[in-house]
């Protein structure tokens, strides 16, 4: 065998560093799954899925979607969890209680320095105002 003709059917049969992922329009979905409607001898279903490079799964989960919903079901739909729908005042409401918690940790601190104060003058004997008093 020649080694040029060699080398040709090695370049031929080189998989691609990373496959692409298929995606199929609705009209094409629908073509197909017509076209396995009208098949009614053995073995045609399986030379379609041959031909198309499909998995018979593929094309129960397209049956399923158009019968839920015809042609609009079998369009591709985006992946995974359906976006939040923002209501009109939750980033309002949302920026308030970020700054309710911050006031709160000042607040805490505030207090435990207070407390740290009393502490410090009742050990050292010096006599703090009482709150009544102006210092």
């Amino acid at each position: 065998m020649n080694p040029v003709v060699k080398e040709a059917r090695v370049r031929e049969t080189e998989v691609v560093e990373k496959a692409k992922r298929r995606r199929f329009t609705a009209e094409d979905k629908r073509r197909i799954l017509e076209e396995a409607d009208r098949c009614t001898k053995p073995g045609e279903v399986g030379a379609l899925l041959r031909r198309e490079g499909l998995y018979s799964s593929l094309l129960s989960v397209w049956r399923r979607q158009r019968e839920a919903g015809g042609l609009a079901a079998l369009a591709p739909s985006k992946r995974g969890p359906p976006a939040k729908v923002a209501e009109p005042g939750a980033r309002r409401i949302a920026e308030l209680e970020k700054e309710l918690a911050r006031a709160q940790a000042r607040l805490k601190r505030a207090e435990a320095l207070l407390d740290l104060q009393k502490k410090v003058s009742e050990i050292l004997g010096v006599e703090l105002p009482k709150q009544d008093e102006e210092p």
